[in-house]
């Protein structure tokens, strides 16, 4: 707990579990010196985008509001809903990245401008169904998190479908100190990821776990240095990127099945899935280079 309230002190009076609605406006803030902006990226306030990968095929969001850590107001989450669905649309793409910074992947929004808000203005304003575009890429998309990703940050990144962490990253749904409950996955996607219990030390206590602790308890895949792990999950992307981006998709979707059926109703949308699979041109070249042990060259069809 004592480390929970040491960053809650740091953040100050930025700190919370959710984004602020849309009448919120970032700071614009420069991009940092060692990133390059996409040349047809739109002018984005609170986020870098890129390309990375050896054949620029893996598509890099950087949250980029360093002096709040991160802070997760509306007009951050529309870049980034926007710079998705722009990786979403180009075909060189085949796998996505969303990170923080070294400090913070993201540790939340604003207290201020959340406590004025009323049951009728969040409820009538459908408060963060925006942040759904995360949930509805087709394309893999890695959330790399570094130091802390707290509220709203760690249902972020639970948005996403694979988590690697830094060796000094925290993650914690701390809204029930601030009188609130998660209300952006974290009470649904935490326990289904780590369990029933653990969900529920961490929500009511609002105590946050490190990157390892979170690896034992299935909410993260990996654990890297700090400075290793956005280059590790680069590599990953770029493993995933030789594969067919069709299926690609199609096992994602198989595997998120999963999370919202029951056993038998996802082992028949897996079967469906898997009989699509014999419909593509990629299937058969697949199957074919296996064969005539070769290296396969898939077409995405």
């Amino acid at each position: 707990m004592a480390s929970l309230y040491k960053c809650m002190s740091a953040l100050g009076k930025t700190l919370v579990t959710r984004p602020v609605v849309r009448s919120s406006v970032c700071s614009k803030l420069p991009l940092a010196a060692n990133f390059r902006s996409l040349s047809s990226a739109a002018n984005y306030e609170n986020i870098i985008v890129e390309k990375r990968g050896e054949k620029q095929n893996v598509g890099l969001i950087q949250l980029n509001r360093p002096k709040a850590l991160n802070a997760l107001c509306d007009a951050l989450m529309d870049d980034v809903s926007n710079a998705l669905q722009k990786f979403e649309a180009d075909k060189e793409v085949s796998c996505i990245i969303l990170t923080g910074s070294q400090k913070a992947f993201a540790a939340g929004a604003d207290i201020k401008e959340m406590a004025g808000y009323t049951f009728q203005s969040v409820y009538s304003g459908n408060f963060l169904a925006h942040w759904d575009q995360v949930t509805r890429t087709k394309k893999p998309v890695i959330a790399v998190v570094n130091g802390y990703a707290l509220g709203g940050g760690c249902e972020l990144a639970m948005m996403c479908d694979i988590i690697y962490a830094g060796d000094k990253a925290k993650f914690g749904q701390p809204e029930i100190l601030l009188g609130t409950i998660p209300g952006a996955g974290g009470t649904q996607r935490l326990t289904r990821a780590v369990g029933k219990s653990v969900a529920m030390e961490m929500v009511l206590s609002g105590d946050p776990i490190t990157g390892q602790e979170a690896k034992e308890m299935g909410l993260v895949s990996k654990v890297f240095p700090s400075e290793e792990v956005l280059d590790k999950a680069i590599e990953l992307a770029e493993k995933i990127g030789k594969n067919s981006k069709l299926t690609v998709a199609m096992g994602k979707e198989a595997v998120n099945a999963a999370h919202e059926l029951s056993l038998q109703e996802g082992l028949k949308t897996e079967k469906k899935i898997f009989y699509a699979t014999f419909a593509t041109e990629d299937r058969k070249e697949g199957m074919a280079a296996f064969v005539e042990k070769r290296k396969a060259n898939f077409t995405d069809n």
